[in-house]
């Protein structure tokens, strides 16, 4: 659970009951630091935290059995039997592939407040987390979050 407070010095605090690195992971703003062999459209995804035109996605309708890893550096994001279709446009899951895949972040663009998910290993931007939609009743899923997920973000092993 995440818990942001904004006290009366402006000063923004994040609570939560997951996991949090310690970790940070630092990039520069060349290409250098991004895996090669990333298309312009991943690198604006991954780097520049676009997101790809809804369902448009490579991996929208996989339903092949594997795991899910970062398009940069392949790193395990999810599982398949936690992906779900929440018909947004974008591959959905509930749960991360464990407590060290993914990293949570506050994000205020474009005049939303959400939670941003990146890989926790390298950075790379994936997408968003919602909460409370109501999935644990509608789909009986045992969590009640959606990943909304770049297909761009990420690539597919086969298990």
């Amino acid at each position: 659970m995440l818990k942001i407070v904004r006290n009366s010095s402006k000063a923004l605090s994040i609570f939560t009951t997951r996991h949090i690195s310690s970790t940070r992971f630092v990039m520069s703003s060349n290409n250098t630091s991004w895996n090669p062999s990333l298309s312009k459209e991943q690198l604006a995804v991954l780097r520049d935290k676009g997101t790809e035109p809804a369902n448009s996605g490579k991996y929208l309708h996989n339903k092949e059995t594997g795991v899910y890893t970062c398009a940069n550096c392949g790193n395990a994001l999810y599982k398949s039997d936690t992906k779900f279709d929440s018909q947004c446009g974008w591959p959905s899951f509930y749960k991360e592939f464990n407590k060290d895949s993914l990293k949570y972040n506050e994000d205020v663009s474009h005049g939303m407040q959400r939670i941003e998910v990146t890989c926790q290993k390298c950075g790379g931007h994936l997408g968003h987390v919602f909460k409370g939609e109501g999935w644990t009743k509608s789909l009986g899923l045992p969590i009640d979050e959606r990943h909304c997920i770049n297909s761009l973000s990420l690539n597919f092993k086969k298990v």
